[in-house]
Formats: C-alpha cells, structure tokens, sequence
C-alpha cells in the first residue's frame, strides 16, 4: 500500500470510529454538550486524525533526508574512489567514479532519482504539498520536502562541472567542486 493509500486509510478509519462514537452513545452524551457543540468524542478522535497526519508529514521528511544522506554517502565513496584513480593514473576508473560522483551530486539536489519524482509527482496529483508555503516564496520547488531551489541549484551545478571533469580529470578542481557541494550539504541539514 502507498503512503498515500495509508493516509487515506487512516483518515477513513477515524472518521468512521469518530462517528461510531459519536453515535453509539446515550443519545444524552451527545446533547450534554451546551449550544449543540460538537462532542467530545469526536473532538478527540478528530484530535487523534490530526496527531496522524502531523505525523505522516513528519515521517515524510525523516524519509527524504534519509534518501538524501544515502546518496550523499554514495557520493562520498565515489569522491574516495575519483581520487584514488585520479592519483593511480587510472583514466578508466577516474572517469567512472567521476561519472558516478556526478550522477550521486544530481540525486542529492532532485532529492532522489526518477523513481522519487514519480512517487513526488503522485503526491503533488493528491493534492499534497509538503512545503505549500515555501512553495509560494519561491523557496522551494514544488513537491520538495528539503532541498530547497538554491540548494538545487548549487547541487546540480557541481553535478555538472564534476561530470565535466571526468573528460580531464584534475584532483584540485575536484577538490573545489567538492568542497561546494559540502558547504551546500551543511547548510541543507542544519
């Protein structure tokens, strides 16, 4: 079942047990409460569903951050693996692991691969936005839940010039390409 499918589950679950409440009870249980407010029940359980869907946003991010932090650590081996090569003189293996380095960077600002951005794009069709009010700031591209649209940006172009690198690869320019998508890095998980 898709996160999406859960949440609607949940959300129909409560609102069913909200109304079994609600109506299972003394019929005086319901009128107790003064100038026909809603019940207590279904305050509570509807305090509950709101618990749930905090928390489903909650768990959405923790996700994103650890497909985040999984491609970072790729990107960390492949930047070992580029300059033990690029020191080797091994061209074949320095332009893999440079290639693999980029593809790792790129992950990083789409916040996942292609199969991410289908499950994000369903979301978004659900009508979900992580981030609705950065969104309308221009803060974050829509359906992004961490990389906000400078932290994209300054990945996707050291993505590009440590791809480019794999041509002619030279260890200082890797270095400071490196050293930009750190600075991004920790800005982003502050």
């Amino acid at each position: 079942m898709t996160l999406r499918g859960s949440v609607r589950l949940m959300v129909v679950t409560a609102a069913v047990a909200g109304m079994l409440i609600g109506s299972s009870g003394p019929a005086r249980a319901q009128t107790a409460t003064p100038h026909g407010g809603t019940p207590a029940e279904m305050v509570a359980t509807y305090n509950t569903l709101a618990d749930a869907i905090l928390a489903v946003k909650k768990t959405e991010a923790n996700l994103v951050r650890s497909i985040l932090g999984a491609a970072y650590a790729h990107a960390r081996i492949q930047l070992d693996r580029a300059r033990q090569a690029i020191k080797a003189g091994d061209a074949k293996a320095g332009q893999t692991a440079l290639e693999n380095l980029a593809a790792a960077v790129g992950q990083i600002g789409t916040e996942g691969d292609s199969a991410v951005g289908g499950i994000r794009k369903r979301l978004l069709e659900g009508g979900h936005h992580h981030n609705a009010a950065g969104e309308a700031k221009g803060i974050y591209d829509e359906g992004y839940v961490v990389v906000t649209r400078a932290a994209k940006q300054a990945f996707l172009e050291s993505s590009k010039a440590i791809g480019a690198l794999a041509r002619a690869p030279k260890v200082d320019a890797l270095e400071a390409e490196w050293k930009k998508v750190e600075t991004t890095w920790a800005g982003l998980m502050k």
